[in-house]
């Protein structure tokens, strides 16, 4: 039995598969009994009417035999078998001839043989009635079977079908009253049980996570925001030195990311499928001229050419806090990766490509890339793996697709589609 099959399907094949089996070999019994009593008992009676017509014979009286019955002999001239009986052997047999069949019961006696023959026509009839009483009976315990079992898996599932309900609403999550008051205290109760224990630390867990967030929202941003600031009057400062202001940039980027990072790990703690409406979001153009001119400097340094190219416009609005996390990601992974060479972003519509120069990934590495604390064989620095895991976590949260492939002749080529089918 597939147990990948509905458990309500499963009981009532269950229920008819145990009757199978009960009802067949109480027919086929049913069906070896008869046969059983039709030649022991068909064969006595006669062999004990063959023995009263032999000594019938012997002393001249009178033979009476059954309806349905003949004798045959070759003691008798007026009692000659046919043909067709002459080659019987010694004991009980049967004969058919056509669309005749005749039961025989040859026994010799002083070097002569003598047959009983019996038509069994009206027997086999009744048989045959017997048989298919049998037949019927069978098919109607099959039928009886799968009512039954329908009858008894739908009693038995409607508790299990009303907790998943009641699951899958996500009353209990919302605080509504314990599941296990409204079942009996029998395996589907534990399994309320089991679920109200689950659904309680869970619930414990959001109100932590809640509190959490609030307190990071606090914490992180206001002084985040207190360096962005401090570091817009500091450029403003004169008798600067270059170095300073490289340092100074170096400061003021780096909060600004620390702060579009924190809002990034809020909203989605916070929030699902937040998607953006005209007007409100940003254009897949406006996210990569932004994220070129934040890395354009920083490839420059490094010796790497960075191009950002246009295969097709696109003009949806993307959420920007998300779309500039996804994008700003991949460009430090592949300045990271990416001694010489180029990096290419490339926007087509509906979603964008990184290309990169770098060593590569290796292709059995390429499902567990995307996982926490997961890296490349090629892995540099003191990074922790968690870029790529939070880039798969935005684009499963908004309903992206990001992918990975090798680039010819080296290197390799994250894709984002932002509209996948």
């Amino acid at each position: 039995m597939n147990v990948k099959q509905p458990l309500k399907q499963r009981i009532i094949v269950a229920f008819v598969l145990m009757t199978l089996l009960v009802s067949g070999a109480f027919s086929i019994g049913i069906v070896q009994i008869v046969h059983l009593v039709e030649e022991h008992l068909v064969s006595e009676d006669m062999h004990s009417e063959l023995e009263a017509a032999m000594d019938a014979l012997g002393t001249g009286q009178a033979l009476s035999l059954d309806k349905g019955k003949q004798l045959y002999t070759e003691a008798a001239p007026q009692f000659l078998p046919p043909p067709e009986f002459s080659a019987v052997a010694a004991g009980f047999s049967e004969v058919v001839l056509g669309d005749q069949a005749y039961y025989v019961y040859r026994q010799d006696r002083d070097g002569s043989a003598y047959l009983m023959v019996q038509d069994q026509r009206e027997f086999e009839a009744r048989e045959q009635l017997l048989f298919d009483v049998v037949l019927a009976c069978f098919l109607g315990s099959l039928l009886i079977a799968w009512g039954l079992g329908s009858l008894l898996a739908n009693r038995v599932m409607q508790p299990v079908a009303l907790l998943a309900d009641e699951v899958r609403s996500g009353a209990r999550v919302q605080g509504a009253e314990q599941l296990a008051k409204n079942y009996a205290d029998d395996e589907v109760g534990r399994l309320a049980e089991a679920f109200d224990s689950t659904f309680e630390q869970l619930r414990h867990s959001l109100e932590r996570e809640k509190l959490f967030t609030g307190d990071v929202s606090h914490e992180l941003r206001t002084p985040l925001m207190v360096i962005g600031t401090s570091c817009e009057l500091l450029a403003q400062s004169p008798g600067l030195e270059t170095k300073q202001q490289e340092q100074l940039g170096r400061i003021q980027r780096a909060a600004a990311e620390m702060l579009e990072l924190v809002e990034t790990l809020l909203m989605l703690a916070r929030e699902r499928g937040t998607m953006a409406e005209p007007g409100c979001g940003i254009t897949l153009a406006q996210v990569a001229r932004e994220q070129s001119e934040i890395w354009g400097g920083q490839f420059a340094s490094h010796h790497i050419e960075y191009r950002s190219t246009v295969e097709a416009e696109d003009d949806r609005y993307y959420q920007p806090t998300f779309l500039r996390t996804v994008m700003s990601n991949l460009l430090r992974n592949s300045l990271h990766y990416t001694e010489e060479g180029r990096v290419d972003l490339v926007l087509f519509d509906g979603g964008f490509r990184v290309e990169d120069t770098g060593p590569g990934i290796a292709p059995e590495q390429h499902s567990r890339l995307f996982e926490p604390f997961q890296r490349g064989s090629n892995a540099r620095g003191e990074g922790l793996g968690l870029g790529l895991s939070l880039v798969k976590r935005i684009c499963d949260h908004q309903g992206w697709l990001v992918s990975i492939e090798p680039a010819e002749p080296r290197g390799c080529v994250f894709k984002v589609d932002l509209k996948p089918d």
